[in-house]
């Protein structure tokens, strides 16, 4: 039987009520604040790991499979080109460090987890990056056309902006790109919440921290037949080769699939987090997510502009993801400051840039009041 229109409300219900965050925060692309699911899930782990129980090793590491499965399922990734890694910062460096030859076009405006890891291998006998447009340029297919080369093997590219929350034409960069090149993801602003089709891509890394609401500590790397072949696993360690626990001091063939990029053994208290997060997004969807999102992103927009504070983010609703960047020339850090007086958390860019971002169980009463504060700085 399929599910209702009040099957549907009822798992929305369930889903808003498993958080808690203060009526004020607005950051979640900073950190996203994770549910009691989340916590409760952590708290039972630590406990079966204070047990000592039999069994209770392969019971805590088994966290890692339900968060390949999960994170499989949202994006339509084969579970076995799904593997985990310890932040989406060093997913990026093991594809950095692993491809070799050619240039990797980056924004410079780039967040710089997604830059540094290019800057640190070129020279270093691996892709060479090369840096398109300024901070502020959205990363079009048209940009990225025009900085095509016959010597560019990749892009890499954040699937929402940080700074102002616009969403790249991930279908659009890879019919420009073409099916020879790479096309790398930084997933870390947009995963959970936004609707794409995340299968474009041949490398996609999303950290649990921000929107997926998972905490720290693990990452999610997904990874396409043609990125497993042309990627090396340089960085990779003992738990992402074949017959791990062979302790021969041999050195094993690396695993097939997207595992191959295991380092280490990560903590089960974050693949459980990332789990259970994952899980509950399950529950409800990503396109039910990104509808109340869009919605709540459009009303701030709405109060700022009534107040006249100048809004930096795209204004088309399907150009922009959850974040909602404001301008305030000079007067950033006092406009903060004003807004964590009334109970409101943003992130501060700069001297002239404040970054508000919603979710799904953001309380709209807030925006009239994030909107009334920055007035007085706009």
């Amino acid at each position: 039987m399929a599910p209702t229109e009040n099957d549907d409300a009822e798992a929305f219900a369930s889903y808003q009520s498993a958080f808690s965050e203060e009526p004020g925060y607005l950051n979640f692309a900073s950190y996203g604040p994770p549910s009691s699911n989340v916590r409760d899930r952590v708290a039972h782990l630590l406990e079966t790991a204070g047990n000592g129980e039999v069994g209770g090793m392969d019971h805590l590491h088994g966290e890692d499979l339900r968060a390949r499965s999960a994170f499989s399922r949202l994006t339509g990734f084969p579970l076995d080109q799904v593997g985990l890694t310890a932040s989406t910062s060093l997913g990026l460096f093991q594809v950095a460090f692993g491809l070799a030859g050619g240039t990797v076009l980056v924004s410079a405006g780039e967040f710089p987890a997604n830059t540094y890891p290019w800057l640190r291998t070129s020279g270093a006998g691996r892709a060479r990056v090369e840096l398109i447009g300024v901070p502020g340029t959205h990363v079009t297919p048209d940009v990225v056309a025009r900085g095509l080369t016959d010597d560019t093997v990749a892009v890499s590219v954040s699937a929402v902006d940080f700074r102002t929350g616009y969403r790249a034409d991930l279908a659009g960069i890879r019919e420009v790109i073409g099916p020879d090149r790479l096309l790398v993801v930084d997933g870390v602003q947009g995963f959970g919440v936004v609707d794409n089709e995340w299968t474009l891509a041949d490398v996609l890394v999303a950290g649990a921290q921000k929107w997926v609401r998972g905490s720290w500590g693990v990452a999610a790397i997904a990874v396409s037949p043609q990125g497993v072949e042309r990627i090396e696993p340089l960085l990779t360690g003992w738990t992402g080769v074949t017959d791990s626990k062979r302790y021969d001091g041999d050195e094993h063939p690396p695993l097939p699939g997207a595992e191959r990029f295991s380092i280490s053994n990560l903590s089960p208290y974050a693949t459980g987090a990332f789990a259970e997060a994952l899980e509950l997004i399950e529950s409800v969807g990503v396109p039910a997510i990104e509808g109340i999102i869009a919605t709540h992103a459009q009303a701030l927009v709405d109060r700022l502009d009534d107040a006249g504070v100048p809004v930096l983010s795209p204004r088309d609703r399907g150009e922009r993801a959850g974040i909602v960047a404001v301008g305030l020339s000079g007067r950033a850090a006092e406009a903060q400051l004003a807004l964590a007086g009334a109970g409101i958390s943003t992130t501060q860019h700069g001297e002239d840039r404040i970054r508000l971002s919603v979710h799904a169980t953001t309380r709209s009463e807030v925006f009239q009041e994030a909107a009334r504060v920055l007035s007085a700085f706009a």
